[in-house]
């Protein structure tokens, strides 16, 4: 396979994969990109080699970079992230913490964190976008978990699942350390 033929079907596969994470309709991508609903279905079925402009106005349109449309990567992606690569966003000088372990953008954000909650310590959180979900699994101690005002307590071995999309708050009332994984998954911005 050629170098333009092996472009031709990297960029029909990525264009239908995004558009349907997006959920766009052909129509409807053609009305955000300025490019015409033919000119998308020949794309999608490799049937044409779009020019750069063509192709930069799809890429704007579904909110990825040219460089994300253009992947040639065939099987799935696989992103490795060394514990010191981990990022740190929150502590207190109890040696509270939570850490970003790993995320994607892949229909909308999707996160992984390790958190630690010393005793007497907690975290508050604004409400996130209607359809965000978040996942949790306690390691140690009993976590109180608390959503739209309502506590729950969350002992080791347990896991949760609830809709972020109200206030809530994770707390350590107990007299050991909390530990828990948390998964986040917010919607893609339309």
């Amino acid at each position: 396979m050629s170098d333009l033929d092996q472009l031709t079907q990297s960029l029909a596969r990525s264009l239908k994969r995004w558009r349907g994470e997006r959920g766009l309709t052909l129509d409807a991508l053609a009305a955000r990109s300025g490019v015409s609903r033919g000119m998308i279905i020949q794309i999608e079925q490799a049937r044409t080699n779009p020019s750069v402009g063509t192709t930069v106005k799809l890429a704007d349109a579904l909110g990825i970079s040219i460089t994300t449309l253009l992947d040639y990567e065939q099987g799935p992606e696989v992103k490795l992230v060394p514990e010191e690569q981990a990022v740190r966003m929150w502590w207190t000088e109890a040696g509270s913490w939570t850490k970003l372990l790993v995320g994607t953008e892949t229909r909308g954000p999707f996160e992984l964190w390790s958190w630690r909650l010393m005793p007497g310590d907690g975290s508050e959180s604004d409400p996130h976008p209607a359809g965000t979900v978040e996942l949790l699994r306690v390691t140690e101690g009993e976590l109180t978990l608390v959503v739209d005002g309502e506590p729950y307590p969350v002992p080791a071995g347990t896991s949760a699942s609830f809709e972020s999309n109200v206030p809530h708050a994770y707390r350590n009332d107990g007299d050991a350390p909390v530990e828990l994984y948390l998964a986040v998954s917010v919607p893609p911005a339309h």
